[in-house]
């Protein structure tokens, strides 16, 4: 297949990832980035080996096919809009927009533009997860019938040089960690038709503990304390959390409980991973993987398989569809924490098609 041109907007932490990644993918040819700091696409550039440009030049560049949009979570539907009227396809980095309201804007200016959308977490596509969705389907466990759904830590200002996004508008444990978690149960139980939830914050204010900023302080806008319950169209109720309060814990990422048995779903921020099966009367034992992408960081496998897609013309698994319906039940925490009552999902999503265990192109 034709190779397809590429250019990354935002040259950020996660930037790295996607541009090492890319590498792997053949079917990818990343032509240029770009960033609001031209210091930062240029030294990102350096490091990778690539042109950097300004956004309106990399917009504008008609051997570009995608914009890979890794701007912070407020710039994504504004950047990804400006994308779309430029013909582009577009990938962006989780969430789609920190609003569902927003983020709708931006598919449905996806949708009349004849364009393609889509939208990380790709780590559903990951051999750990791929593997886990194949038992379900083959009935490993029977009828799902529940679940758990835990990411907690103490805070992602102790790792990160520049932490203060996570606790603005946009940020916070449910928008930046649970997409990974959400999206994987989707692509595992299918869409959800309500959530319950509770908020808290536990403090105003965070300070950095790494990186040039060490010993400032962020201001905290957003709960920081995110439980709750998802029941999915099938029938099945998953208790998730999500949190930057909690110092320490011995939960694991996601299990699923079914009618003959218990699955133990890997990390679904990393791509491998144990999987673990339990059967009514028997105790865990360990499944082996049967598909690829599980070791290292293959962050951008969506738009690889997004490219792959646009050349043999059949869907996209990480769409834009995709991410509304993840981002519509993240913020149905919060709006149930503030309503006391539950809400009802209103999109709808088909689960997205099962990755060939050898290969990326069908």
């Amino acid at each position: 297949m034709d190779r397809v041109g590429v250019g990354v907007i935002g040259c950020g932490f996660i930037s790295a990832a996607y541009l090492t990644a890319a590498r792997s993918f053949p079917i990818l040819d990343v032509r240029a980035v770009a960033d609001r700091e031209p210091a930062a696409a240029r030294a990102r550039g350096t490091e990778f080996g690539v042109p950097a440009r300004s956004v309106e030049d990399l917009l504008a560049d008609p051997a570009i096919e995608i914009i890979v949009n890794l701007t912070v979570p407020a710039a994504h539907v504004e950047v990804g809009l400006r994308a779309v009227a430029a013909g582009k396809h577009v990938h962006s980095e989780k969430p789609l927009g920190v609003e569902v309201a927003q983020a709708r804007k931006l598919v449905e200016a996806a949708e009349a533009a004849g364009v393609r959308l889509g939208c990380a977490p790709d780590t559903f596509l990951g051999g750990g997860h791929q593997t886990a969705r194949m038992l379900l389907d083959a009935g490993a466990i029977g009828r799902p019938l529940a679940g758990t759904a835990f990411w907690m830590g103490p805070g992602h200002e102790r790792w990160h040089p520049n932490p203060g996004f996570y606790y603005q508008r946009g940020g916070g444990p449910m928008l930046d960690m649970g997409p990974y978690y959400v999206t994987d149960l989707v692509n595992l139980l299918g869409p959800v038709r309500r959530v319950a939830g509770v908020t808290a914050r536990a403090r105003d204010t965070r300070q950095v503990m790494s990186g040039p900023l060490a010993g400032s302080t962020v201001p905290v806008e957003v709960a920081t304390h995110v439980a709750g319950t998802c029941e999915f169209v099938s029938g099945a109720v998953v208790t998730v959390v999500m949190s930057f309060d909690v110092a320490r814990h011995r939960h694991r990422p996601i299990e699923l409980y079914g009618t003959d048995g218990a699955l133990a779903v890997p990390d679904p921020n990393r791509f491998g991973g144990r999987i673990e099966l339990a059967a009514a009367a028997d105790d865990w034992h360990e499944v082996p993987t049967e598909h690829g992408f599980t070791d290292g960081d293959h962050r951008g496998i969506g738009v690889a398989d997004l490219a792959y897609a646009l050349r043999s013309g059949r869907p996209h698994r990480a769409s834009g569809a995709l991410a509304l319906h993840v981002l519509e039940v993240l913020e149905a925490f919060g709006r149930s924490s503030e309503s006391g009552t539950h809400v009802d999902i209103v999109s709808r999503v088909e689960r997205p098609a099962v990755m060939d265990p050898d290969r990326l192109e069908v």
